[in-house]
């Protein structure tokens, strides 16, 4: 009897019975036999594979596994196993082969201890700490608009007008955004701002100039508003200088009350007035004194106002004491030593030392072009302040100038 190859390899593909371990060694001396055979001069196994051809294994195959399955089923699963501890000595299978390679190489690289654990198996709390789930958002980025789809404060900000293009231009602002929970940092926030008064319009604005509002903590901004309330702001007030100054709840209530307090030191006002030039103009309480300071002394040394009409001044145009000092100067030198304008009326008229210098410029010279320059309040044709500057061209003309509008755009091509 001769084994061809397609039947070596079944026989070394089936698997050992444990049941039928007794019956090997009935099946012993007629194995050894066949191999007997095999060395004394029969072909090999080889040498069969090369002179026969694909088809002819095939049908043997077939042959040999029928007679055997027929004669006894017994006996061939004893034949398997007894086959497979004698040939398997020197005949290898390759597929044998790889996969002890395959188990070899995974124990080198230490993959068999990276077990999935069942999703349905118990684990310990400190194991549950110790997981780590990987973001969906991008690790880094130049700009905001890959996180605004995956990120809910930011598309909630977006939707309230918030613009987030000029808010990641500003250093540490962007990744400030997105490490922040909408439902934990930012609605509460949102809510305060609401129910303090502020219209839910103007809150994009607020937080486009002031995103560092959401960073505070309730209990800070509950206690200066309430500072507030005690100085007798009323709540529209409060409500209104937020809108107008959004940093005034990120000062402390110590930082407001020295504010208020220079104010009212320096410039001499009842708590009334001040609180009318602090509503109306908020940012007196965020910015710095120093340029408050110098606007003061610059009114008072170099423009010769007295102390009352600093106070007019003052509590008529709030922005006179934040304005650029130079273009202050060349306002009022111009108003006072080429207009000859007295320092009585400017402080009656304060309105013009806040108006652009060109537009003075222009209409005092067309005036003066049409021999109408009098600004003197006992002369015939007086020309008050506050018409000279605020009037739109076409009233000016009319009724100031007596002239047309054509006349004065003729004219200002010639300056």
């Amino acid at each position: 009897m001769h084994l061809c190859r397609r039947c070596v390899s079944l026989l070394l593909s089936r698997p050992l019975s444990a049941a039928l371990q007794p019956s090997t060694h009935a099946l012993h001396q007629r194995s050894h036999h066949i191999l007997l055979q095999h060395s004394r001069g029969q072909p090999s196994i080889r040498s069969l594979t090369q002179r026969h051809s694909r088809e002819t294994w095939t049908s043997c195959g077939r042959r040999n596994l029928t007679d055997h399955q027929a004669a006894s089923p017994e006996v061939y699963n004893n034949k398997t196993d007894l086959a497979q501890r004698e040939v398997g000595k020197h005949i290898v299978p390759l597929e044998s082969s790889n996969v002890h390679q395959n188990q070899a190489s995974l124990s080198d690289i230490g993959l068999e201890a990276a077990v999935r654990p069942s999703p349905l198996q118990k684990i310990s709390e400190e194991e549950a700490v110790q997981i780590q789930v990987p973001s969906a958002l991008p690790p880094d980025s130049f700009t905001l608009r890959p996180y605004v789809d995956k990120s809910e404060t930011l598309s909630k900000l977006v939707q309230l007008g918030v613009n987030l293009w000029e808010l990641e231009r500003r250093p540490n602002v962007g990744s400030m955004l997105v490490r922040l929970d909408f439902h934990a940092d930012v609605a509460p926030k949102l809510l305060f701002l609401k129910d303090l008064g502020v219209e839910e319009s103007k809150l994009g604005t607020l937080l486009t100039k002031n995103p560092f509002i959401l960073t505070e903590s309730l209990d800070n901004l509950e206690a200066r508003v309430s500072y507030l309330k005690t100085k007798k702001f009323s709540q529209e007030s409060v409500a209104a200088m937020v809108s107008k100054a959004p940093y005034l709840l990120n000062f402390s209530v110590e930082r407001l009350d020295n504010r208020l307090g220079f104010f009212q030191q320096h410039l001499g006002l009842s708590a009334e007035k001040i609180r009318n030039v602090v509503t109306r103009l908020p940012k007196l309480l965020c910015g710095s004194l120093e340029p408050i300071k110098e606007n003061l002394k610059v009114c008072e040394l170099e423009f010769g106002f007295r102390g009352n009409e600093i106070q007019h001044i003052v509590t008529t145009v709030p922005k006179v004491l934040i304005a650029n000092k130079r273009k202050l100067t060349q306002i009022f030198d111009f108003v006072h030593n080429t207009m000859d304008v007295p320092h009585s009326l400017i402080a009656k008229f304060p309105q013009v030392l806040n108006a652009k210098f060109l537009r003075i410029r222009e209409r005092h010279l067309f005036l003066e072009y049409l021999g109408r320059a009098q600004y003197q309040p006992s002369q015939p044709n007086y020309i008050s302040l506050d018409r000279l500057v605020f009037l739109p061209d076409d009233v000016f003309c009319s009724e100031v100038a007596l002239a047309t509008l054509e006349d004065f755009e003729r004219f200002q091509k010639t300056l």
